[in-house]
């Protein structure tokens, strides 16, 4: 179903351009995702771009916008199409351009190519991120430049200067609005419950792909418009490999669950991990290693507050769990936790970073440094939390009842005025919780 009210605050976003258009005689030129091929004549589902869709609002393929200093929209669209529409759903057309989106011009996407040389000729430069639309679409812009430049004739005019828009568009999407602050807390609690209803039922014997279907329908089910990212489902040794995305082993009551999971609601992401048994309890070893990065998550979620880096948090992390596996006897007691962290020997317990920034896409736009330092963030400002030890299972140097264990411990955070709120609170993560509703999985009738 289309869109019929598009919210203004699309509209405000782009009038936030204006005064850097006007003072550069510049223009915004953005194109859409292209429609991905999933083989022979079956697509993907589409999902719009997200800057596209940050200053549009438009969720359609084969579509273009152009913003000009003086505050025009044009945009370039798919003409109505009675029969592509039975087959592929309805579209906007070049009024629904004009009427939902308050374009002041609109031209079907088939005419892109010949407006846009005459459309940018007064300007001066150009912010323009090619990558997006495919290879075709920038050799086109780059072609339609070059006619553009040609119309001057003989004034030794150059083509127009190119400006990449990602850093500039970055920090708009960084601290995160009235309107995207309720996205993402909406889709952290439908997140959340997912959570906690896989928790509450998957038993030993399943396989990690109905743990899977389970967490995915659970966000469907509850309101996300698509997942976040393809859902990590990993049982026993498969939770020390980071991205695992095989899904497909039987899970055996002897081992932990991983589960990195989150759902999309009106374009931003929740972003979620927690580890738990298969069976009804925590073995004696998991529970040492769990609760150690239980702690240590918390300690870095009571760092985080207005001025605070991610890399001070990560640092803080990476020292911590060094400590924690020096008390597992994992490295020798002898060791300096600081200097583990300096040589990178705790990366082979902890091989990634602690946080990261979020929001309409899992890993946010955002710059993480500024003028070459670690960037202080502020108010407004989302972000993951999520320490994890993960032993790998050929790790001889181990104690072998430490082989194969993977822990990680993810939550979302919003930076407040005076700390944080943890958007993700609502899936627990406390040992006792967890085995109270690991009790209820096992005590529930098999279906």
């Amino acid at each position: 179903m289309l869109l019929k009210n598009i919210p203004n605050y699309h509209k405000s976003r782009r009038e936030s351009l204006l005064p850097t258009l006007k003072s550069e005689n510049a223009g915004v030129f953005l194109l859409s995702n292209p429609e991905l091929i999933r083989n022979d004549d079956v697509s993907y589902l589409f999902r719009q771009d997200s800057t596209f869709f940050y200053f549009t609002g438009l969720n359609e393929p084969e579509s273009a916008m152009l913003l000009l200093p003086s505050g025009e929209l044009v945009v370039f669209i798919r003409t109505k199409d009675k029969e592509r529409e039975i087959w592929d759903g309805e579209r906007y057309g070049v009024e629904g351009a004009l009427g939902c989106f308050k374009a002041d011009r609109a031209y079907p996407i088939s005419e892109l190519f010949t407006q846009l040389p005459k459309l940018v000729s007064n300007l001066d430069a150009l912010y323009f991120k090619p990558g997006v639309g495919g290879t075709d679409k920038d050799t086109a812009t780059w072609n339609a430049l070059q006619a553009s430049k040609k119309a001057y004739g003989r004034s030794g005019r150059s083509v127009l200067t190119l400006k990449d828009p990602t850093a500039w568009f970055g920090e708009l999407r960084l601290v995160k609005s009235s309107e995207e602050i309720t996205h993402l807390r909406e889709a952290a609690r439908i997140s959340a419950a997912a959570h906690t209803t896989l928790m509450a039922t998957i038993k030993p014997g399943q396989n990690e792909r109905e743990a899977e279907a389970l967490v995915d329908y659970e966000m469907r089910r509850r309101g996300c418009d698509r997942l976040g990212y393809p859902s990590i489902v990993a049982g026993g040794k498969n939770a020390t490999c980071l991205h695992y995305h095989f899904n497909n082993e039987p899970l055996n009551s002897d081992d932990l669950l991983l589960v990195d999971a989150g759902g999309e609601v009106n374009y931003y992401t929740a972003d979620i991990t927690r580890t738990f048994p298969i069976g009804r309890k925590f073995s004696e070893t998991q529970k040492l290693v769990y609760e150690g990065v239980l702690e240590v998550q918390k300690q870095c979620i009571a760092m985080a507050k207005p001025g605070i880096t991610l890399p001070e948090i990560h640092k803080f992390a990476s020292i911590s769990l060094a400590k924690l596996a020096i008390k597992l006897g994992l490295f020798g007691a002898q060791e300096n936790p600081e200097q583990l962290v300096e040589s990178g020997a705790i990366k082979r317990f902890y091989p990634h970073g602690t946080g990261h920034f979020l929001g309409m896409d899992v890993h946010d736009a955002g710059r993480y440094l500024i003028d070459g330092k670690p960037r202080q963030l502020q108010q407004g400002a989302c972000f993951t939390i999520e320490p994890g030890f993960y032993v790998q299972p050929d790790d001889l140097e181990a104690d072998a009842k430490f082989r194969g264990i993977g822990i990680r411990i993810e939550d979302d955070i919003l930076l407040t005025a005076n700390g944080c709120e943890v958007l993700t609170a609502g899936v627990v993560k406390e040992v006792a919780d967890i085995e109270a509703l690991r009790a209820q999985a096992h005590e529930a009738r098999t279906v």
